[in-house]
């Protein structure tokens, strides 16, 4: 038997033949002359995979799958490994934004007014498909105390808006047209529930029989966030017209991302004097004549819906009140300062001693200003009582007058009477 010899090592020589691929005898037999025509093979060229391909085959073997977005774990988007959904169009918000007039949007002056956090929460809402859940409340009307009083009773079926899978939710109220914070009231926050009970009274003052048949109450269910802004979540909207006086109405009402009213959108604004007044707020006074002691006891008891003069949104109220023609320091009274309101509640009595034939002569001035400290006092609003007066104003000096010894009480609106002379306008 024999041993075959290991074929040589290959040379290093700069005249040594590459390899071929092939070690069949033919080959090795072919000439030295034959080989320098023979084309040699290109070296393998590296395999181009991408960066992600190239960690997930050395941390996870298997197929290769797309890397979870954060939007991915939260519930309200599909279940991994789904694609989340595409943004949502602003075509709704940019019509009530720029168009004053469109059969969804709000009106300028509505819609001009509210804040930063509404705008917010308006973008935070999500597909209309989505069931909201329904809001039950109830409005009672009263004409004597000119008051309107919203129950929150209960929410049912909210969507959920946390990562829990629950929501915090509470209820915004906004009377419209007029969306300054005079005017908007909301209910305690409850935590991590889609079925809330607030069982809570709020209460909107000076609301008279003529703001009734033109004001929209807008009821806004929020999801309250610490860490972030807050989530809208639905609303509803009741045209007061509907209800009587002294009538309480139960609503049950489904929420929806914007309630499109006819009737609320078509509402006229009344002249711009008038809104101008209304923008202005308004104060509660009572007047009475005490024959016994012979003096007039005037009572402011509170404001409503004073415009906002501060950077906050609020103002720091207070009222002066002077009998004219002056009588001097003791005709000159100012209650005390509420800070941070536009709603403020006084309850203060000041008296003239004054007799009953001079008084018919006199009148009263009524201003209430915003405090500020270091710098002088803005101006808010004015009304004056008394025999120059005209409408509800003379109406109730003359009632005063005649009904010696009982109290009454009125609501007044602001204008500019009594405003310093660089206020007026020219």
């Amino acid at each position: 038997m024999s041993v075959s010899k290991p074929p040589p090592p290959p040379s290093t020589s700069h005249l040594a033949l590459p390899p071929t691929s092939s070690s069949s005898p033919s080959s090795s037999a072919s000439s030295p002359s034959a080989m320098p025509h023979s084309n040699p093979l290109p070296p393998p060229s590296p395999v181009k995979i991408s960066m992600q391909e190239h960690f997930a085959i050395n941390v996870c073997p298997g197929p290769i799958l797309p890397i979870p977005q954060i939007s991915d774990f939260f519930p309200r988007f599909h279940d991994y490994p789904c694609t989340p959904p595409p943004p949502r169009e602003k075509k709704i918000l940019k019509e009530e934004t720029f168009n004053g007039e469109t059969s969804v949007g709000y009106k300028d002056g509505e819609r001009r007014g509210d804040n930063d956090e509404d705008r917010e929460e308006m973008l935070d809402s999500d597909d209309d498909d989505t069931y909201l859940g329904t809001l039950e409340f109830s409005l009672l009307f009263d004409q004597e105390n000119n008051c309107l009083h919203c129950t929150i009773h209960k929410a049912k079926g909210l969507k959920a808006m946390d990562s829990n899978g629950l929501a915090d939710p509470y209820v915004k109220l906004h009377l419209l047209p007029g969306a300054s914070k005079a005017n908007k009231l909301r209910t305690k926050t409850l935590k991590n529930t889609l079925n809330p009970v607030w069982n809570e009274t709020l209460m909107y003052h000076g609301i008279t029989a003529a703001d009734m048949t033109t004001k929209t109450l807008r009821l806004c269910v929020c999801d309250m966030d610490r860490l972030g802004r807050n989530e809208f979540i639905g609303e509803v909207r009741v045209a007061l017209k509907k209800l009587r006086e002294g009538e309480s109405k139960r609503y049950n009402m489904g929420l929806e991302r914007i309630a499109q009213n006819k009737e609320t959108n078509n509402q006229t604004v009344e002249p711009g004097a008038l809104v101008a007044e209304e923008e202005r707020g308004r104060i509660l006074v009572s007047l009475c004549y005490n024959t016994e002691k012979g003096c007039l006891l005037v009572g402011i008891i509170r404001c409503a819906h004073l415009a906002a003069m501060d950077s906050n949104g609020y103002s720091d109220p207070f009222v002066k009140i002077i009998l004219q023609p002056d009588m001097g320091k003791k005709s000159k009274y100012k209650t005390t300062v509420k800070k941070k309101t536009l709603n403020p509640e006084f309850n203060e009595e000041f008296s003239y001693e004054v007799t009953l034939d001079q008084l018919a002569k006199k009148t009263l001035e009524i201003t209430v200003w915003d405090y500020d400290l270091g710098m002088s006092n803005d101006f808010i609003g004015g009304v004056e009582l008394g025999i120059n007066a005209s409408g509800q104003r003379l109406k109730h000096w003359f009632e005063c007058l005649k009904n010696k010894g009982k109290k009454v009480e009125y609501w007044h609106t602001l204008t500019q009477q009594g405003a310093p002379s660089s206020d007026k306008p020219d």
